[in-house]
């Protein structure tokens, strides 16, 4: 069976394909971001689900549920995602256009874990400092793992950089190990 990125791939390329030839990225995502919601709402999923619906009624119930979010293009995206049986994907696919936007847009995604909560000016600083190391926009989220003891993991893209004091820890421990 095939993984559920590579079955939503091409929808999430469409959608921003036709974000950009509208000149409207952010309303797009906006849009994938309202539907991914619906969809994964649990009692949602159980009107997805439910064999006696109709394509036709599935997609009235979901462009009346985002009213006047949806354009009429994105509708159309709607009624194709439903049509191919994929609107079980929507999650996914808004997963997958965020990514492209955040490339195209040249941001990059930093995840900073830190053992206690960090106020807006660490997280400033964090960001100024990545973006410029990475030289481009960073767009940092901020996570609490007490396990970490005191300091801070930063992972952007395959780079990590541990400066806790549990990774101290853990060296020094294989240090002594050896």
């Amino acid at each position: 069976m095939l993984e559920k990125a590579t079955i939503a791939r091409p929808y999430a390329n469409a959608a921003f394909d036709q974000a950009i030839d509208e000149s409207k990225l952010s309303d797009w995502s906006a849009m994938l971001n309202l539907l991914s919601v619906i969809v994964s709402d649990d009692n949602m999923n159980s009107v997805i689900n439910n064999p006696k619906l109709s394509n036709e009624q599935l997609y009235q119930f979901i462009a009346d549920v985002g009213g006047d979010k949806f354009s009429q293009t994105g509708k159309n995206f709607i009624r194709i995602l439903i049509d191919a049986e994929r609107i079980g994907l929507a999650v996914k696919v808004f997963e997958l256009f965020e990514q492209k936007r955040a490339a195209a847009e040249g941001i990059s995604d930093v995840d900073v874990i830190s053992a206690y909560p960090l106020d807006d000016a660490q997280v400033n600083a964090i960001s100024e400092s990545i973006s410029k190391r990475l030289g481009k926009k960073v767009d940092v989220n901020t996570e609490e793992d007490k396990n970490l003891i005191g300091g801070v993991i930063i992972r952007a893209g395959d780079s990590v950089i541990d400066a806790s004091l549990r990774g101290r820890l853990k060296e020094l421990n294989s240090v002594f190990a050896q």
